[in-house]
C-alpha cells in the first residue's frame, strides 16, 4: 500500500510514493474522521487537566512542595504544546495539504520539541531528587536553600529545553512536492530538504538517544539506588513513627514519578520505533511501507500527544491529595448549587422564624388588650 501522506510532520517526513494510482483521497481514508476526534479529547483533556495543574500550584500554598514544582513545569510545557501545537497537527489527517503557513508550522515543531525536552528532562531531575529525599533525608530540613536550588533547575531545563528546540524551528520550512492531480503538496517538513537522508538520520538518532533511551537508563538507575536504600534503612527508621511517615510520603511521591516516566516510555516508543525503522532502511523502507506501517505510525504519531494530557489523569488517580483539588475545581458548581440550597434553606428558616415571632407577638398583643378591657 504505497500512499502519499504528505503533510504529516516528523511523524511522516517520508515523501512516500506520489503516483496517481496509488493514491488515496483523504476523503476515503478512516483516519481522516477518527484522528481528529482524538485529538480533540486529547486537546479538551490536556487544556483542562493541565490548567488546573497550574491553578491548584498557585491557589494552595501548601501544594508548593518541591516535587510539585517540578511537575508544575511538567504541566506548562504540556500546556504549551496544547496550544500550540495540538490545534493544527490534528488537522493534517483532514487536509492533504498543510493548510498554515510557514510561521505555524516553525512554531509548530518547536513547542512539540521544547515540550518533550522538558519532559524529559523533569522526569529525570525528578528521579533524581526523589532518590536524594530517600537517602538523605535530612537534607530536607534546608528547605529554603532547597528551594532556591530547585528554581535554578528549573530555569536550567527551561534554557536547555530551548536550546534544544530551537532548530526544529530554524528547519522546519514549508515543502511543495509533486504534481498530484494538477495540484501540488504542500507539507510542514522539519528538516532541511537540500540535506541528504544522512541529517534525518542523525536527528532521529540524537534524538532517541538523548530524549529516550539514556534519560530512561538514568531514571532506571536511581530508581534502583532508591530501592537498594529503601530496603537497607527500613529497619533503622522503624523506630520513629515520625520518620517512618515522612519516609511513606517519599516513597509514594516516587511510586507517582514512577508512573509518570512509565507513561512517557509507553507513549514516545512506538514514535521512535517507527522513525528509527524508516530512515534507516531507507530507501527500501519506502517499499515496504503498507497498512501496517500506515497504523502503526498514526498510533505513534497520537501517543505523543496524548501523553501531555495523560499526566493530570495519572495524578488525579494516584494522589488523593490532588484528587481533592480536582474535584473541588471539576465540579465546582455543584459546590455553587450547595451553598445556594443552603442559604436557601437558611432564608425559608429565617422567615419561618420571623412568622412565629410576629404570631407570639400578636397574640400577646391580644391578649394585653383583652386584659386593659377587663
Amino acid at each position: 500500500m504505497n500512499v502519499t501522506y504528505a503533510n504529516e510532520t516528523s511523524s511522516n517526513e517520508s515523501l512516500v510514493d506520489m503516483r496517481e494510482e496509488t493514491y488515496i483521497d483523504y476523503s476515503k481514508r478512516p483516519e481522516t474522521y477518527i484522528v481528529p476526534v482524538i485529538f480533540s479529547v486529547i486537546f479538551l483533556t490536556g487544556i483542562v487537566g493541565n490548567g488546573i495543574l497550574v491553578k491548584i500550584f498557585y491557589s494552595h500554598k501548601s501544594m508548593r512542595t518541591i516535587p510539585n514544582t517540578f511537575l508544575l513545569c511538567l504541566a506548562v510545557g504540556d500546556l504549551l504544546v496544547m496550544g500550540g501545537s495540538v490545534p493544527f497537527v490534528s488537522l493534517i489527517y483532514t487536509f492533504d495539504s498543510w493548510p498554515f503557513g510557514e510561521g505555524i508550522c516553525k512554531m509548530s515543531e518547536f513547542l512539540r520539541d521544547l515540550s518533550l525536552c522538558v519532559t524529559v528532562f523533569t522526569l529525570t531531575i525528578l528521579s533524581i531528587d526523589r532518590y536524594l529525599a530517600i537517602s538523605s533525608p535530612y537534607r530536607i530540613m534546608r528547605e529554603n536553600a532547597n528551594r532556591l536550588q530547585t528554581n535554578v533547575v528549573v530555569i536550567m531545563i527551561w534554557i536547555f529545553s530551548f536550546l534544544f528546540a530551537s532548530p526544529s524551528a530554524y528547519f522546519a520550512h514549508i515543502l511543495h512536492i509533486g504534481a498530484l492531480r494538477k495540484h501540488t503538496i504542500k507539507i510542514c517538513y522539519p528538516f532541511p530538504y537540500d540535506f541528504d537522508s544522512t541529517y534525518p538520520r542523525i536527528i532521529v538518532a540524537i534524538k532517541f538517544f538523548l530524549l529516550y533511551a539514556l534519560p530512561l537508563m538514568i531514571i532506571g538507575s536511581f530508581y534502583g539506588l532508591m530501592a537498594k536504600s529503601i530496603l537497607k534503612t527500613s529497619n533503622e527508621v522503624a523506630a520513629s513513627s515520625t520518620s517512618t511517615k515522612q519516609r511513606e510520603k517519599r516513597i509514594n511521591v516516587a511510586k507517582m514519578i514512577l508512573m509518570l516516566v512509565l507513561i512517557f516510555a509507553i507513549c514516545f516508543l512506538p514514535n521512535h520505533v517507527f522513525l528509527l525503522w524508516f530512515y534507516f532502511t531507507y530507501p527500501s523502507s519506502m517499499q515496504k511501507y503498507n497498512l501496517f506501517w500506515h497504523v502503526f505510525k498514526i498510533a505513534g504519531y497520537v501517543l505523543t500527544f496524548s501523553n501531555s494530557c495523560l499526566n493530570p489523569i495519572i495524578l488525579y488517580c494516584i494522589s488523593r491529595k490532588f484528587r481533592s483539588y480536582f474535584q473541588a475545581y471539576l465540579f465546582f458548581w455543584k459546590e455553587k448549587i450547595k451553598r445556594k440550597g443552603l442559604k436557601r434553606q437558611a432564608s425559608i428558616h429565617s422567615s419561618s422564624q420571623d412568622v412565629r415571632r410576629h404570631r407570639i407577638q400578636s397574640t400577646r398583643s391580644t391578649l394585653t388588650s383583652e386584659t386593659t378591657k377587663v
